[in-house]
């Protein structure tokens, strides 16, 4: 049996003191942006938007 183990097929857990945030970012009117820098109103839109998925689109 091959000693390597892939990263897929590790079960790594992290504490949350080892974790660093996430910066989203996203296109509006043309150019990229974090989401951590819309207002809001502009927040709550992006939670609620279906983003694309080509295997669902395909079928």
């Amino acid at each position: 049996m091959n000693s390597h183990i892939s990263f897929i097929e590790q079960n790594i857990q992290l504490e949350d003191h080892e974790r660093q945030p996430c910066e989203v970012w996203t296109r509006v009117m043309g150019y990229h942006r974090p989401v951590s820098q819309f207002n809001p109103g502009k927040q709550a839109e992006h939670a609620e938007r279906c983003h694309f998925s080509e295997k669902a689109a395909a079928l």
